[in-house]
């Protein structure tokens, strides 16, 4: 119902004024399947936001996160989409009270590894975390990232772990075609298609 403002103005008045005009707006919306919810609650729009010009988006996937970038998005002078995924809603986890933020655009790597990269996001990091735990037992060490935001995404990060581990999982749950995961897949292509094994 708002997508025109959207993505036909919020996202584009920076750019028709020359940079003169700010739009410091935050959309916190839920995202994501998992809940039962049916078909028009479902639905993973990550990959569609982040294909307009202009606006910012982001998944946290732990409290601690969820702050952070929350405090940033709300002080940036651009439309930022705050996707919250509806399974992690009851996720705990320690949030410091006093002030900090979380830049856009800075992966986390929450788990150091030299055998293959995981590069996911939002409810995902937990699975992959304990798909690392279990390869661990089998001497398998998993490096893996949190890209939390997807517009601006830390390439980069990516790109230093893939040279690094040579492979590279990627792990998202919404749609395939025309995904986010399709966009880190072709970075890595474009960028380090001659250290990616596989």
């Amino acid at each position: 119902v708002c997508f025109d403002e959207l993505v036909n103005e919020a996202a584009k008045l920076r750019f028709m004024f020359g940079g003169k005009v700010k739009v410091p707006m935050v959309m916190r919306t839920a995202s994501g399947a998992g809940t039962g919810a049916a078909a028009q609650h479902s639905q993973s729009l990550e990959a569609c936001l982040a294909h307009f010009p202009g606006l910012k988006v982001v998944i946290p996937s732990t409290p601690y996160a969820a702050k952070g970038l929350l405090k940033t998005a709300i002080r940036d002078d651009n439309p930022v989409m705050f996707l919250e995924q509806k399974t992690l809603y009851r996720t705990k986890g320690m949030v410091p009270e006093g002030e900090y933020s979380i830049p856009l655009g800075q992966a986390d790597i929450k788990l150091a590894g030299s055998d293959c990269t995981v590069v996911t996001y939002g409810r995902m990091v937990n699975t992959c975390l304990t798909a690392a735990q279990e390869l661990e037992k089998d001497g398998v060490r998993l490096e893996v990232i949190d890209i939390r935001s997807l517009v601006p995404l830390d390439t980069q990060t990516i790109l230093e772990s893939v040279k690094k581990t040579g492979y590279l999982i990627i792990a998202d749950t919404g749609w395939r075609t025309g995904g986010i995961a399709a966009e880190i897949a072709a970075s890595v292509y474009e960028s380090a298609f001659n250290v990616l094994k596989a």
